[in-house]
């Protein structure tokens, strides 16, 4: 935007703010719009400025409260002075200068008549008649008022509720806030001084739920700093309705201070409670204090149907309690409180295990993130320190005494550890070296295949005992081969 057109902007804004106080008609200077309130006063000011050559010969103030219908009501002279032709403002209108170049005027005691349109016209020469108008604008704040109608509970639409602000200018505006199901509606009412009356009344059908509800009125009106709000209640009105309490069907022979409570929900309260029974006379052992009927002991005149009465000014209601005597008191129950620490204990039970198999959960599951878990797959074979080849290839030493470490009798089969030797058996491949037996020749062999494997002459074969033999298994040790002993036939 160009700076010409900002200060054209900046030129216009200021001539709308200059107009909101001030209209120039010509050279008469007046104000737009000056606002009053009964009974009080106003200043109406007007200057003619920037004269000049032009001659001001008298200055008039003329009231119009209605189109074309305008009347002198103050008029000055440099010559002959004042004059107030108008009856109406005798005695309430003077010049507060009484100049030609400032004929201001001040009005008092103000009436809502007085709103409507001053002119202040000056009669100049050679230019003639030159004015300018001033629209006074007359408030009244508003008479508040707001109440509850009390009304009785039925099945029609009725007044429930009424707000009015009477007498102001300008009109009010009434609204209502609550929460009960209703319509309003409102009416304005001109009055003859220029004011409004506004009404608002609120419609529902009343029941007896409704009594004692809040409902709000709220009045807006200009002359008000702020809202005016009235909080009621409504009244609904109704007979009553009886309930009977106290009665805990174990009225057993012999019992004694028992009470029946008559209550009544009323509006208005009650003006009567009465206790009767519905045959024959109240027994002996019953009193009544006002609103209870004390049994002071239970015996078989008791065994009735007592009767409460309740009276209000729009009708009575009753209620009937048939009271059982029984021979025995009834078992008690089981404590209640008993119950409910018990499921209280019940339900911390729960919560631990529920507790307990969480944080296991998360546990194992960590595990397995971690790497911490079982094997997913089967573990490799103990690897050995020497196969039973290097065993066979080994040069055995005939000086040495093989001893026993441990009885084969008391041998219990585990895994070999990996760093001993695998025993050697006839299961190993004689293609692939020495014999399995470390160079001992089987039972079955001859003596040919014997001299093939060894150079040593070896005694004649005897037939060894049993004894012998398990000498020489108890004598082999674990980390050496061994032949099984035969089995004899």
């Amino acid at each position: 935007m160009s700076d010409f057109t900002m200060i054209n902007c900046c030129l216009v804004l200021a001539a709308c703010l200059l107009s909101s106080q001030a209209v120039w008609s010509q050279r008469v200077r007046v104000e737009y719009e000056v606002t009053a309130y009964p009974n009080g006063s106003v200043n109406l000011r007007c200057e003619f400025t920037n004269s000049g050559t032009t001659k001001l010969t008298q200055v008039s103030w003329m009231f119009e409260r209605a189109e074309n219908d305008r009347q002198n009501i103050a008029v000055f002279h440099p010559q002959y002075g004042a004059s107030f032709p108008n009856k109406d403002f005798e005695g309430r209108v003077k010049f507060t200068q009484g100049s030609l170049e400032n004929p201001s005027i001040r009005i008092d005691k103000l009436r809502m008549a007085d709103a409507g349109r001053y002119i202040c016209e000056y009669a100049t020469y050679p230019s003639g008649n030159e004015q300018g108008t001033t629209t006074l604008i007359m408030l009244a704040k508003p008479k508040n008022s707001a109440t509850a109608i009390p009304v009785r509970a039925g099945t029609s639409e009725v007044v429930v509720a009424t707000c009015a602000a009477a007498q102001g200018k300008p009109e009010a505006t009434i609204s209502w806030i609550t929460t009960i199901t209703g319509r309003y509606n409102h009416t304005s009412v001109p009055e003859s001084d220029g004011t409004v009356t506004v009404k608002s009344e609120y419609r529902m059908i009343p029941t007896p739920v409704e009594n004692g509800k809040e409902i709000t009125c709220v009045v807006n009106q200009r002359t008000q700093m702020e809202d005016k709000v009235f909080n009621l209640k409504l009244v609904v009105e109704y007979p009553p309705t009886v309930t009977i309490d106290g009665y805990d069907n174990n009225w057993y022979m012999g019992r004694t201070d028992v009470y029946l409570t008559c209550e009544a929900d009323a509006n208005p309260e009650p003006s009567e409670i009465s206790w009767t029974v519905a045959t024959g006379q109240m027994p002996s052992s019953v009193r009544v204090e006002e609103n209870r009927l004390l049994v002071r002991k239970v015996d078989e005149t008791v065994n009735t149907t007592f009767v409460c009465e309740v009276k209000n000014r729009l009708g009575t209601g009753k209620k009937e309690l048939v009271a059982l005597v029984i021979d025995q008191p009834l078992p008690k129950e089981a404590s209640s409180t008993g119950a409910a620490v018990g499921g209280f204990i019940a339900a911390i039970i729960i919560l631990c295990l529920i507790g307990a198999g969480l944080a296991m959960y998360f546990k194992r599951r960590r595990s397995v993130e971690n790497g911490e878990g079982p094997p997913k797959h089967k573990p490799p074979p103990p690897m050995k320190s020497g196969s039973s080849t290097e065993m066979l290839n080994k040069p055995q030493d005939k000086t040495t005494t093989i001893t026993e470490t441990q009885p084969l009798s008391n041998y219990e089969p585990s895994y070999y550890e990996t760093n001993s030797a695998e025993p050697v058996t006839d299961l190993d491949d004689e293609n692939t070296g020495p014999p399995a037996n470390g160079g001992t020749p089987t039972v079955w062999n001859g003596s040919e295949k014997h001299e093939e494997t060894t150079e040593e002459t070896l005694p004649p074969y005897e037939q060894a005992e049993q004894n012998d033999i398990d000498a020489n298994h108890a004598n082999v040790a674990r980390e050496e081969s061994f032949v099984s002993s035969p089995m004899l036939v």
